[in-house]
């Protein structure tokens, strides 16, 4: 049977093969250390869990709006507010079945057949799958330490077309956990905006940021469309909810679309998601953000020793982009072996970049110190016999 061909733009995540042999060989017996998916080992917090036990029971299991819960909408604009200094009209925010609806969304409005996307690369690869399936065509700039692992200003400039009409960035990235600061995300804002462009900013690893502080384009310019969630750093990743910030002009269309693919989010997590804005929910998750900066300034001692640490840390998400071209130029050979020799597990490079990605691996610390000490002593034994 013949396919929509856009499906044969659609690459598999390879990261969920080695999932796969990863969790059949703890069904084996084996200590396997998970540094492969992009899951803290976190459960949700209470207050969250406790809110969404109180919505089942009080019936909360009909419909929302389309585009969401009006209380979730508005709490999510004092969230803007209040922590970004940006005033955000609840009517702009659409709340979606995790940021993957709201890449649907934003991907469904914004381009179609024939038109170009800018955007990294290294990228999350359903950011480029999520335009092709629209008929886009997709240019990814291949970035690295001289501009941050970051698509700047000066690169939209260069690759910008006649056709080009979207320009996507990520803040934090993943897979590098890299950041714009504010005079560079508004620098590419400006430089899009003169191009009669868009600007699609991923901010789902917003709050988790180390060494700057988080940032929304929110701030910078109201032109400009968001995608985030309540997954990373609000630990509600099985919930699946998340948002889309739009300008003003395209929440009606936006809606129309939003009723005909999915009519709403789940009732019961837009309830429960409610009380991720609480004060004791805030103290929980920023506990946590200091947790995973101490998980990562961990793993980089320990790659250090093994001359493996990036030269230019992450300042946000929960990965590290490692070079390992001195031992491999097959990532997922590389990770393969690391799985099958030593029960690490981590994600090849090829999942995120189309240049590089041969010989760059990601690894996520998403487990205790305790842990990623013991998987640096691992891969120290896996390396030695490269």
């Amino acid at each position: 049977m013949a396919w929509n061909s856009r499906l044969d733009r659609v690459a598999p995540f390879r990261v969920m093969n080695l999932l796969e042999i990863a969790q059949a060989r703890e069904a084996a017996g084996h200590d396997v250390i998970h540094l492969e998916v992009g899951e803290p080992d976190f459960p949700t917090p209470e207050p969250v869990t406790e809110a969404g036990r109180a919505a089942l029971t009080a019936g909360h299991t009909r419909y929302t709006p389309a585009a969401g819960l009006p209380a979730l909408r508005e709490a999510i604009a004092g969230h803007y507010a209040e922590h970004f200094g940006a005033v955000v009209d609840p009517a702009r925010i659409l709340v979606t079945p995790g940021a993957s609806g709201a890449l649907l969304l934003a991907s469904q409005l914004l381009v179609g057949v024939g038109d170009r996307v800018l955007m990294a690369d290294p990228n999350y690869p359903c950011n480029r799958h999520f335009m092709a399936l629209s008929g886009a065509e997709i240019d990814t700039v291949p970035v690295g330490d001289a501009s941050g692992w970051q698509l700047d200003a000066e690169m939209v400039a260069r690759h910008w077309r006649e056709d080009t009409r979207l320009a996507m960035l990520a803040t934090p990235s993943n897979p590098t956990g890299h950041m714009l600061d504010a005079a560079q995300l508004r620098a590419v804002a400006d430089t899009v905006s003169a191009r009669g462009g868009q600007l699609l900013v991923d901010e789902i690893y917003q709050g988790l940021c180390y060494d700057l502080e988080p940032l929304s384009v929110a701030s910078i310019s109201p032109e400009a469309f968001v995608v985030n969630s309540f997954s990373k750093y609000f630990g509600m990743t099985g919930w699946r909810l998340g948002w889309l910030l739009a300008p003003e002009e395209a929440v009606e269309p936006l809606t129309r679309l939003a009723q005909n693919v999915f009519l709403a989010a789940s009732t019961p997590s837009q309830h429960a998601a409610l009380a991720a804005f609480t004060p004791a929910c805030r103290d929980i998750l920023e506990t946590r953000r200091a947790e995973l900066g101490r998980r990562r300034d961990a793993l980089l001692t320990g790659l250090a020793r093994l001359g493996l640490a990036p030269s230019l840390p992450p300042q946000g998400a929960f990965y590290l982009w490692l070079d390992i071209s001195r031992y491999s130029r097959d990532s997922q050979a590389f990770c393969q072996r690391l799985l099958e020799e030593e029960n690490v597990a981590i994600t090849p490079g090829i999942d995120f970049a189309i240049h590089g990605g041969e010989h760059h691996v990601r690894i996520a610390f998403t487990t205790g110190i305790a842990r990623l000490e013991e998987a640096v002593s691992r891969l120290e034994r896996f390396l030695a016999r490269q």
